[in-house]
């Protein structure tokens, strides 16, 4: 079961092994570029990949990346998959993407319950790319479609049982997918672009969700808008919890009370506008956690938290 080390305070994936149940199972891991050639709307001057260690005494790939010229997954296939897949959105406030090269703790816990994990490096606005603050949006539509263009042959996934997670200003990027995966952002690179891009569950942890005064994370806002940060047109267009279409997939959405770097409104708010929307949701509030996972309770028994998003999505048809 998975710990608050799961994932780091940074709102990333952890890139720390988990105990037994992962370590049961053999795990095949590999990483790839996620477009054919380099990504769309690169800027003059052209970006230049940069990693960072996350601490002086981490682990050689407890890193992030302030600056991602090329978007890669990295996908972590368990030994028996049940042909269900996730997404995963690390976060770092759009200012870095905080995740390792070798599968973080997430992935190898979804691998080893049977689920194929994707974790994605995504570009990030900053950087200029055309696409401003769209440019997650644009590798993360991607992602999906890839995913879906190399099931049955080059991994066992059922198009049909495709979610989506983010962690953090990840859960931003995976509630956009979910709800914006129908908005043209590219121009097709190849054939696997004529998949589908939608999720078919969302889960969102302490997310940052919206753009607007109530409830923002101010850094995520400045790193996503930039200079139209403070404009209400542009905070409007990127709220995640506004304008959700009806196909909207069901979304669990948890954060935690205490949490003291993104407000705990941002699930409330989003929580709200799925069940005006009538979209199947689910939304838990745990006591204790900070900006990470639940805190285990006092006598030292882990919340299981991915335990209770699996039940619930599985009444929604996902991964089963």
């Amino acid at each position: 079961m998975t710990t608050r080390r799961t994932i780091l305070a940074g709102g990333l994936a952890s890139l720390l092994p988990l105990p037994s149940l992962a370590q049961a199972t053999q795990l095949a891991v590999e990483r790839f570029a996620l477009w054919p050639g380099a990504a769309p709307g690169s800027p003059t001057p052209a970006v230049v990949d940069a990693w960072v260690k996350r601490s002086p005494t981490g682990a050689a790939d407890d890193i992030a990346w302030p600056h991602v010229a090329t978007p890669m997954l990295t996908v972590a296939r368990p030994a028996k998959p049940n042909g269900a897949a996730v997404l995963i959105c690390p976060g770092g406030a759009y200012a870095r993407v905080a995740v390792g090269r070798t599968g973080g703790g997430v992935a190898r816990d979804f691998a080893a319950r049977g689920i194929t994990a994707f974790e994605l490096l995504y570009r990030l606005p900053h950087d200029g790319w055309a696409a401003g603050p769209d440019a997650p949006l644009q590798d993360a539509q991607r992602a999906m479609r890839v995913i879906r263009a190399g099931t049955g042959t080059r991994w066992t996934v059922d198009p049909a049982r495709v979610a989506v997670t983010g962690f953090s200003a990840g859960g931003h990027l995976a509630a956009r997918l979910a709800s914006r995966s129908a908005l043209p952002t590219y121009t097709p690179a190849d054939a696997a672009d004529r998949q589908s891009a939608r999720p078919s569950i969302a889960g969102l942890f302490y997310p940052v969700v919206t753009m607007l005064d109530d409830g923002v994370h101010r850094h995520s806002r400045e790193e996503l808008l930039g200079t139209h940060a403070a404009d209400p047109a542009w905070q409007r267009r990127y709220a995640a919890q506004l304008d959700l279409p009806a196909d909207m997939p069901p979304t669990f959405v948890a954060c935690n009370g205490d949490d003291p770097v993104v407000p705990m409104r941002n699930a409330v708010l989003m929580y709200e506008a799925l069940h005006t929307a009538k979209i199947p949701a689910e939304l838990m509030i745990f006591e204790k956690g900070g900006h990470g996972p639940p805190a285990a309770h006092r006598d030292g028994l882990p919340v299981p938290w991915m335990d209770l998003f699996l039940a619930w999505s599985r009444d929604h048809g996902w991964p089963a």
